[in-house]
């Protein structure tokens, strides 16, 4: 990822945070600081729940403000969006913690919206976390579309990706407790999508991901990291395509 700072590459990539699309409504799901989490709603007010988990190598200095321009188109689209924010390494996350506040933001977003299930979605880490509730809820996910995730956090971390961002998540956690990599068993419903060109979570995780779970679907797309969460990109016709049996 980027250094966070305002001419990132990350701020390049979308608009500026203060110019970005507000949500309709915010609710909270736990009573700690991170505890919350954004609604973004279709025109006609009501769609389909998606959960967008966001990334940034779970790390502090990322929050979910810069999905907010994915998250408003994909409510365009007719999805109830909730992007919810979380405990993040550096500010009280890492694991079991970071897992454990987007597990409860789902509990309430069901809740919420009176749904029995969600799809869900995410991009980078939010990718990872996105396929690890496919993993863990399967009764509550119905659909999973991660972007460019990090998939394979037994590889990630012999890489080293984001500065050794997946060792400073888990600490002393054996890598298998959080990785779908390991915990995802044969299901329905998985569409990974990924760009050939992505430089800071390559392809090949995602390829080989594939291939150890050939039940998985994964689009190849020629994107870098960030153009799969650009809406005006031509690479985001890849992820509405995904996204769009849910509708």
């Amino acid at each position: 990822w980027p250094d966070p700072s305002p001419r990132s590459r990350l701020s390049d990539m979308t608009v500026l945070e203060e110019d970005s699309p507000r949500p309709e409504s915010s609710f909270r799901y736990a009573d700690h600081a991170d505890g919350i989490a954004d609604v973004h709603v279709p025109p006609d007010g009501t769609g389909p729940l998606l959960l967008l988990v966001h990334g940034g190598f779970w790390k502090q200095a990322y929050d979910r403000r810069h999905t907010r321009p994915l998250a408003a188109a994909l409510a365009g689209r007719g999805f109830v969006v909730v992007t919810p924010e979380y405990r993040r390494v550096g500010g009280g996350g890492g694991w079991p913690q970071t897992g454990a506040d987007v597990r409860l933001a789902l509990t309430h977003a069901l809740a919420r919206f009176g749904a029995e299930s969600a799809v869900v979605t995410g991009h980078s880490a939010g990718g990872h976390l996105a396929l690890w509730l496919a993993a863990v809820e399967p009764a509550r996910v119905r659909g999973a579309v991660p972007l460019a995730p990090v998939c394979d956090l037994v590889a990630a971390a012999r890489l080293g990706l984001g500065d050794q961002a997946v060792q400073r998540l888990l600490g002393s956690t054996p890598p298998a407790d959080a990785d779908p990599m390991t915990l995802l068993t044969e299901r329905a419903g998985i569409t990974l999508v990924h760009g050939t060109r992505d430089d800071i979570v390559p392809i090949g995780l995602s390829r080989v991901f594939r291939q150890r779970h050939p039940y998985v679907d994964l689009v190849e797309v020629d994107a870098d990291h960030f153009e799969v969460i650009d809406p005006a990109a031509t690479a985001f016709t890849a992820v509405e395509r995904a996204l769009a049996e849910w509708l």
